[in-house]
């Protein structure tokens, strides 16, 4: 996640822009600063020093600590929903469902992957934000669940049981990496992933052949 400076001295950049380009860089710096230091340790003082951004400005656009990670964590879940959409929309309707849910799992991987701030704030520092962000953490895990039915064709409660085992394991072998250091390594559990989620399938009439 990246978000470009302010130019130095007299711009012409509307207000609206110079608002959302301090809220984009408070976002960031929040996400990498709970990332490298913890969500407990860190201060709304240590998200002014990497955005460069004022107090009164950081107020301006958030209540407190906590409010700014909440927009934090809606940021990553927004980016990473646009880039397993992107991967779905170039996946062909042709492969058939465990195909099109590796295509989701590997999207989901490599972006983690790419964004470690990201994956940190997204899986791990989510559970010591407080009551609010774990709400927004099961919703945005809902939202998958409703997203791998569908893929999957789950007509039945066991079906649909089956997709939140599915979205459960990959949620929770990923963030015992980026727990253990090793984001970097995520692209690593695509094949055992792949395994994974087919037997699950199979196991309710969700398998390869289904469509």
């Amino acid at each position: 996640m990246e978000v470009q400076q302010l130019p130095r001295g007299r711009h012409r950049l509307a207000r609206e822009e110079v608002l959302a380009s301090q809220r984009g860089r408070l976002l960031v710096a929040m996400s990498e600063a709970v990332a490298e230091r913890g969500y407990a340790k860190t201060s709304v003082a240590e998200v002014l020093k990497r955005a460069r951004v004022s107090r009164e400005t950081f107020y301006e656009h958030f209540e407190n600590k906590e409010h700014c990670f909440n927009a934090a964590y809606d940021g990553a879940a927004a980016l990473l929903a646009a880039e397993i959409g992107s991967g779905l929309a170039a996946s062909s309707e042709e492969r058939d469902v465990a195909q099109r849910l590796n295509d989701l799992v590997s999207r989901y991987l490599t972006t983690l992957q790419e964004e470690p701030a990201l994956a940190r704030t997204f899986l791990v520092e989510v559970y010591a934000a407080g009551p609010a962000a774990l709400e927004r953490r099961v919703e945005v895990q809902n939202r998958f669940v409703d997203l791998v039915s569908f893929i999957a064709g789950a007509k039945d409660e066991r079906q649909r049981f089956a997709c939140e085992a599915v979205v459960a394991a990959v949620s929770a072998l990923v963030t015992q990496r980026v727990c253990a250091g090793q984001t970097d390594e995520l692209t690593q559990l695509e094949g055992p992933l792949a395994d994974l989620v087919a037997d699950l399938l199979d196991a309710v009439g969700l398998g390869s052949g289904a469509n």
